[in-house]
């Protein structure tokens, strides 16, 4: 990620920025915060994975400067699917990324939001599933792949 520092700084400014309280963080509610930060800067939404294809499974959340972006706030089955869309986009003639960052909440945060707040956070995506799934994917995913943790 440091090859795309002010890249990078402007990811974690957007994270930083968006400022809602755990009682708040339904994930429909977060999802909308983000994109409201990334449209701000100017990144591009929900662009198609193949140009011939418009399906919504084949887009990734938002792309700037050769940075794809997948908030993964939906249900752990589709880790999988996630990842591949990263190499998808970096591969062959497609060529839009050079990095993939994908944006999930930790273990505990999501916890904390199901126990504490009472948030429909059951099966959503986690930090630690990410990283633990990333490298059994190895030798189909060679794009580098920026993993981030969203705690309280």
């Amino acid at each position: 990620m440091n090859s795309k520092f002010s890249t990078k700084k402007e990811i974690e400014t957007i994270i930083e920025s968006v400022n809602l309280k755990p009682e708040e963080l339904s994930r429909p509610k977060l999802n909308n915060a983000f994109r409201e930060e990334f449209l701000k800067r100017k990144w591009e939404e929900q662009p198609q994975i193949f140009n011939e294809v418009k399906e919504r499974f084949v887009r990734i959340d938002f792309l700037k400067d050769r940075v794809g972006v997948e908030i993964a706030f939906s249900h752990e089955s589709f880790i999988g699917t996630d990842l591949l869309k990263f190499q998808t986009l970096s591969y062959s003639y497609l060529n839009k990324i050079d990095l993939g960052v994908y944006v999930a909440v930790t273990k505990d945060f999501r916890r904390k939001l199901i126990k504490q707040y009472k948030q429909k956070w059951t099966g959503s995506s986690t930090f630690e599933k990410v990283c633990k799934y990333l490298p059994h994917f190895r030798s189909a995913i060679q794009v580098p792949i920026f993993v981030i943790g969203l705690e309280e």
